[in-house]
Formats: C-alpha cells, sequence, structure tokens
C-alpha cells in the first residue's frame, strides 16, 4: 500500500523538473495525480511517463482554476492534495527589474499561489480535509544578490502560506510552504552564478553546507511527506530543503 493511495493531487508546473518528480514519487504512492502547466506537449509527454493525468492550466488565470478544479472534482470527487509548484525565476537586480517584469513573476509566483489555495481550499474545506504544500525557496527566508522580482514573490507565498494555515486549519486543511535552495532543475541553469562562471559556482557551494546540488527527488520526498499523514500534525511551517545554506 501506498502512502497516497485514493487520494486525488494536483500539481501545478508538472511538465518538467521538480513538479515531474513529485507527480512520479506521488504516483509511485497510490495517488490519482493531476499534473498541469503550460507547456502542454511536453507535459502531456511527462504525464504518460509517469502515469499521471495532464491538463493546460496558466496559474496567473483565474478562469484557468476554475476550469482545473471543476474538471477534476467532477472526474474524481475530491481533491486531496494540491502543490503549488509552477514558478519563473529571473535573475535581475533591483534596478535592472521592470515594472513589468515585476508584475509578471507575481502573477505567477505569488497570484498563482494564492488563486490555487482559494480555489482548491474551498474544495477541500468543505470536505474537513486536504493538504497544500507551497514552494518556496530559500530566497524567501533570506534577502538574495539578484533575483529581486523573484525574491518579493517567495516572501509572499511564504506569508500567504501561514494566514492560509490559520484560516483553513479549522477545516482541517493543512498549508506549508516548502524552500529549496540549489536544485538540479531548469531554472537553477537560469541563474548567473550557475551557468557562467564556474569559479562562482564553487565559491556559492562553499555556503551549503552539505556542499552540492540537491537532485529534484530530495525536495520532492518533502513534499510527500506533507502531502501524506505523516505530517499530520503540521501546518504553518517552512520545510528548508537547502543543504544547511539557511541554518
Amino acid at each position: 500500500m501506498g502512502v497516497l493511495d485514493g487520494r486525488v493531487a494536483i500539481i501545478t508546473g508538472g511538465a518538467r523538473g521538480q513538479g515531474a518528480v513529485e507527480g512520479q514519487l506521488f504516483a509511485d504512492e497510490g495517488a490519482t495525480v493531476v499534473l498541469t502547466d503550460v507547456l502542454d506537449e511536453e507535459g502531456e509527454r511527462t504525464a504518460g511517463e509517469v502515469g499521471c493525468e495532464y491538463l493546460h492550466q496558466d496559474v496567473a488565470s483565474e478562469a484557468d482554476w476554475d476550469a482545473v478544479v471543476a474538471d477534476v472534482v467532477n472526474r474524481h470527487g475530491r481533491i486531496d492534495v494540491l502543490v503549488n509548484n509552477a514558478g519563473i525565476f529571473q535573475d535581475t537586480g533591483l534596478m535592472n527589474t521592470t515594472a513589468e517584469d515585476y508584475h509578471r513573476m507575481m502573477s505567477i509566483n505569488a497570484a498563482g499561489t494564492f488563486l490555487g489555495m482559494q480555489k482548491v481550499g474551498a474544495v477541500m474545506a468543505e470536505a474537513e480535509s486536504g493538504s497544500i504544500i507551497n514552494i518556496s525557496s530559500v530566497a524567501g527566508l533570506m534577502g538574495t544578490l539578484g533575483g529581486f522580482a523573484y525574491g518579493a514573490s517567495k516572501w509572499a507565498v511564504r506569508g500567504m502560506t501561514k494566514s492560509a494555515a490559520k484560516e483553513l486549519g479549522r477545516r482541517n486543511v493543512r498549508v506549508n510552504s516548502v524552500h529549496p535552495g540549489y536544485i538540479d532543475t531548469v531554472m537553477l541553469t537560469q541563474t548567473s552564478v550557475f551557468n557562467e562562471d564556474p569559479d562562482r559556482t564553487r565559491r556559492a557551494l562553499r555556503n551549503v553546507p552539505l556542499g552540492r546540488i540537491a537532485e529534484p527527488a530530495e525536495v520532492g520526498r518533502v513534499v510527500l511527506f506533507l502531502a501524506s499523514d505523516a505530517s499530520s500534525y503540521c501546518t504553518g511551517q517552512e520545510f528548508t530543503v537547502d543543504g544547511g545554506m539557511f541554518c
């Protein structure tokens, strides 16, 4: 028996990387998993490979959230787990970030998470059961040099998680945030530290006590824990998966 037998999960940004790995882990543990993304060709392929379903979704669109939630509830009758994994990154500092860049980052990373908690949280609250896992970042725990708008969006995710946990906890719905550090995904290669200068990479890893970049599954296993009954008394908390960067 799997730890998620009989449960229905939505994982946003599931076409590749961390979301795809989480989909595989959830499916292996017995969940019915719905991956969503805007990368339809890649998403359909990933869903077929890992044994999940796939739906198109722009997480910044309220209409898309309404459609996805209605589709999943109509077909499966419930939603037990939501992983707000979808996100984008831009490696620009305060002075190089345009207003358009900032609003785009917030619309996907922050507003997308807000809409997910609101729309799926309503279904879970009615059922008086559920777990919402919001993927933030170590950038949501500390200031960063570069990635200004990204950091702002991930701090917003951290704060919203705590407020939602207080509100939804009364209906037996748990809400937690996960804060990855350096993870081997496409997003990491978008940072100047890890795609330009090997010396900069080595210097960055000196700030990681474990001294290495993590595999996506190392984050996925923490997300799986939060989706399962093993974390039944955990809500409103921040779970770092950062090799000790924030210790």
